[in-house]
């Protein structure tokens, strides 16, 4: 986690752990030869729709198609939709996320999106929402916005 977000996107460990027990949350994994884990996804189900919250792979495996092989088995195993937040595409590092996720067929939408702080005293984090196979609608959007924010940031949504 730390390798792979800013402070600002993840929990503290406390937090994360206390996920473990979550059953909405699970994480995904992919170890090299030697059984260590060099790639997850922390992913929520929800009925209507699956959440990917964090995908990191070891800086020492990127580049090698780990974090590839994660998100397209899990989409594989989706009949529901796939969606994720990113960054906004302000400078070449959030390009190159967004550029990952559409080669995989995510599509970017418009709405604006602000991800409610995941550490005390930290600010609301502005972030675009990723949907697999197709754009989302508002509505959808709307239903996504609420369900997230209520289950995993645990917040009544942002009007």
């Amino acid at each position: 986690m730390e390798a792979s977000f800013p402070i600002s996107e993840f929990r503290t460990r406390e937090a994360q752990e206390a996920l473990l027990d979550h059953p909405r949350y699970g994480l995904l994994t992919d170890k090299n030869g030697k059984g260590s884990v060099i790639a997850f996804m922390a992913v929520w189900e929800f009925s209507e729709f699956r959440f990917v919250e964090h995908i990191a792979v070891d800086p020492a495996a990127r580049g090698k198609g780990a974090g590839d092989k994660l998100m397209r088995a899990y989409i594989a195993a989706s009949e529901i939709p796939v969606l994720l937040e990113v960054e906004p595409p302000a400078d070449e590092w959030s390009r190159r996320r967004i550029g990952f996720y559409e080669r995989l067929g995510f599509c970017l939408n418009a709405y604006d999106y602000m991800q409610p702080p995941l550490r005390e005293g930290q600010d609301d984090l502005p972030l675009k929402i990723m949907s697999h196979a197709r754009p989302i609608d508002e509505d959808e959007f709307n239903h996504f916005k609420d369900t997230v924010y209520k289950h995993v940031y645990k917040v009544l949504p942002i009007a």
